[in-house]
């Protein structure tokens, strides 16, 4: 007859056969949940691609090329009115 130590010993090594897979199975769940809080977050912030950004700060230093030239020819325009 079995007594209650190898009850346990027999018990203890089936739990430990299952401890490994729930473990993995916790670990990818926590990390595809991880993933999706990420993307969340990600979809929601307003991000633009390098190429977006490159053209927009092409934009934006052409438009300050041509504010510069501007008031440097209302300065001009001002100096001859006032002479």
């Amino acid at each position: 007859m079995k007594g209650p130590q190898d009850f346990f010993a027999q018990l203890q090594g089936q739990f430990g056969q299952f401890v490994p897979d729930m473990a993995r199975a916790a670990k990818d769940d926590f990390e595809a949940q991880a993933r999706a809080t990420v993307m969340t977050v990600m979809s929601k912030l307003e991000l633009v691609t390098r190429e977006e950004f490159d053209a927009q700060q092409a934009v934006l230093m052409r438009t300050r090329e041509k504010v510069e030239a501007l008031e440097k020819r209302v300065a001009e325009l001002e100096q001859k009115l006032s002479s």
